[in-house]
């Protein structure tokens, strides 16, 4: 009972609490001034004094005012913090310093170390109170709350506890610290453990989860105690950014699962800023394809260094809209004198791309305008050829005549020995710009390509699909048990591709240091474990999460790979490495694709595929003529697609 009229009142009015509050400590100031008269005098005669009320008639409202003016009435009390503790010591002195004031000038006798109880009693009261209706409240809203373990006892870790404490879903049952003098200690009320001991607190129901608060840790360092986690059957999550947490911003339900960049463990290199800086600042940037996960983030990298000009050429109405509108506020926010340009088209179009380059003086493009999507460009080759390949060799005859300094490709791992369409275009779209550094006519244009393999977070990443799997109770889906993928962090491949773009001489093939390749399943597994979920397989048929193969998709390889050859070159960059690859004089190239360009039009797609396989891209496909509208154009008895061996047979 005395819990609910408790909670009754704290969920009232903010005004009904403040008066409630003033009322009390209006008591217990009259009471504390009471009771340490008769406690120093012994004597009960005081109360028939005229001039202790008198005393307390001024004390009172002074006393009041002061609590007041120290926004104690401020503080919520089931939230009380040092700071409000502060205010009643400092308003405890200050009472008790007008206490002595007002009775050393009213000439009233008092015991000298009457004023000291008072102070005392005050303390005990006020301050008392605060700290017993912040116990009750804690304890009875606490009934409800799950167990958490924080990891790091440091200044995140106990400012990440008080967040806690405030929230309504969990309570911190205990520290874990790597360092072993703190061991046994307690923290806030809680104690500090070492990891082996979350065992015992898992299995006694004291941890569904492991928060992790280390903002200083290297992100090798949180792999290795991410990895040492991944044996307990407990959730291991984090919060958006530990700055939220520091400077009061956390709320607990945007805890959010470890970022797969802490599960790699691969250490982000700062960026040169006079690399960054060489083709941006002062100077008129274009990203085609500005709406993409690749190109955004291009952009946002660009706006860092101060363009004098950024033209953002997006196909997609909504992503053109949304990159806008970010980067305006930014330009705003700081503010920047960036002129900002959305343009809609596709690179497509080379008059309107051409147009745009002159129209705006363009000085350095970055091209990551391209279909990405294996599977999809298998099964739409015409549109997949149209816009990797002519796309790009149509911006780069633009840019030649509208004498860009700087051509920057976004290329591909997958343009490496391709086994899919996808890869062989963008192979085709690297010979193009290849042939076009070295034509005759192009007086300016420095050209360079920059491969990399899969981003963390682009347009059909595995990362948001596993995660999803896992939340709906599974099968994880996999094509392949042994397939392997390169990953990189999108913020660290635009600030490569910008470097990479500035140490270009012309014809450049740049390749970007990605570590190593991570087994996918190995990735899936490691999801799942971290999620405080089991492994559902043969030797654990009571797990949680299946696991499931469903096959390589049309033109997916196992192992992706950066350089054709093994001739690749350091440069003064750790990360970017220089290939030098095969490639076409612009006269031989020229006539290979009038010709593809031909066979797309009449959706001619045997000599489309004999085209990419004569052509030197290295095309290898593992799976015949996928594309859906040739399909549906084969007779009744022959709708399965043409397989590779025919082809490779056709050509011999």
């Amino acid at each position: 009972m005395l819990l609910e009229a408790l909670n009754s009142v704290l969920n009232s009015k903010r005004q009904t609490k403040r008066i409630i509050t003033l009322a009390v400590d209006s008591f217990f100031i009259a009471i504390s001034f009471w009771a340490s008269l008769v406690i120093r005098l012994d004597n009960l005669s005081v109360f028939s004094n005229i001039n202790y009320w008198l005393i307390l008639s001024g004390l009172l409202p002074i006393s009041i005012l002061i609590f007041v003016k120290l926004g104690l009435y401020r503080a919520v009390l089931r939230y009380m913090s040092s700071q409000a503790v502060w205010a009643v010591v400092a308003g405890t002195m200050l009472s008790t310093a007008a206490l002595v004031l007002i009775a050393f000038f009213s000439t009233t006798g008092m015991p000298r170390t009457m004023p000291l109880i008072y102070c005392a009693l005050i303390l005990l009261t006020v301050g008392g109170a605060r700290l017993l209706v912040r116990a009750l409240v804690t304890q009875f809203n606490g009934s409800n709350k799950q167990p958490v373990v924080i990891y790091g006892a440091g200044s995140a870790g106990r400012q990440l506890a008080t967040g806690i404490v405030i929230g309504q879903e969990y309570y911190v049952s205990a520290f874990i610290d790597d360092d072993a003098s703190k061991y046994g200690s307690v923290i806030q009320g809680i104690p500090v453990i070492s990891l082996i001991e979350l065992k015992d607190l898992i299995s006694a129901g004291k941890a569904i989860k492991v928060l992790l608060a280390l903002p200083s840790a290297s992100r090798s360092q949180r792999n290795r105690i991410i990895n040492s986690l991944e044996k307990y059957q407990v959730k291991v999550q984090t919060i958006p950014g530990i700055k939220d947490v520091i400077e009061g911003n956390f709320n607990a339900s945007e805890l959010i699962d470890v970022e797969i960049e802490d599960l790699l463990g691969r250490e982000p290199v700062t960026p040169l800023p006079q690399l960054m800086a060489l083709n941006i600042t002062g100077k008129n940037v274009m990203v085609s394809g500005a709406g993409g996960s690749i190109g955004s983030e291009l952009c946002r990298q660009i706006i860092k260094f101060k363009p004098t000009k950024l033209v953002l050429f997006e196909l997609s109405e909504f992503a053109l809209y949304e990159i806008e509108k970010e980067l305006s506020e930014y330009i705003d926010k700081n503010g920047l004198k960036i002129k900002l340009y959305p343009l809609m088209g596709s690179v497509q179009r080379v008059n309107r791309v051409e147009n745009i380059m002159m129209a705006f003086n363009i000085n350095t493009i970055y091209h990551a305008a391209a279909y990405k999507h294996v599977p999809l460009v298998e099964h739409n080759v015409v549109e997949g050829i149209r816009n990797n390949v002519f796309g790009t060799y149509y911006a780069a005859k633009a840019a030649i005549n509208a004498g860009v300094e700087t051509f920057v490709l976004i290329s591909t791992d997958k343009a490496v020995r391709p086994t899919n369409v996808m890869g062989a275009s963008k192979r085709m779209a690297e010979l193009a710009l290849q042939a076009l550094s070295q034509a005759s006519f192009n007086k300016k244009t420095r050209f360079c390509m920059v491969r990399f393999g899969n981003v963390l977070g682009s347009s059909g990443s595995v990362i948001p699909l596993f995660r999803r799997q896992i939340q709906e109770g599974g099968p994880i889906t996999l094509t392949h048990e042994d397939i392997t993928r390169y990953f990189m962090t999108i913020p660290e491949a635009a600030q490569l591709v910008i470097q990479a773009g500035a140490m270009g001489k012309g014809g450049d093939v740049f390749v970007l240091d990605m570590g190593d390749s991570v087994k996918i399943k190995d990735l899936a597994e490691k999801l799942v474990r971290l999620s405080g979920l089991e492994i559902k397989d043969e030797n654990n048929p009571n797990g949680d999460i299946a696991i499931e193969c469903t096959g390589l998709r049309p033109g997916e390889k196992l192992f992706e790979e950066l350089l054709i050859g093994d001739n690749v070159q350091d440069t003064f960059h750790e990360r970017i490495m220089t290939a030098n690859e095969a490639m076409l004089s612009w006269e031989d190239l020229e006539p290979l694709l009038n010709n593809l360009d031909k066979m797309c039009h009449n959706f001619d797609h045997e000599s489309i595929r004999e085209i990419l396989l004569n052509a030197p891209t290295g095309f290898n496909p593992t799976d015949g003529i996928c594309d859906l509208v040739w399909a549906a154009r084969q007779p009744a008895d022959d709708t399965k697609p043409v397989s590779a061996e025919i082809i490779k047979l056709s050509r011999a």
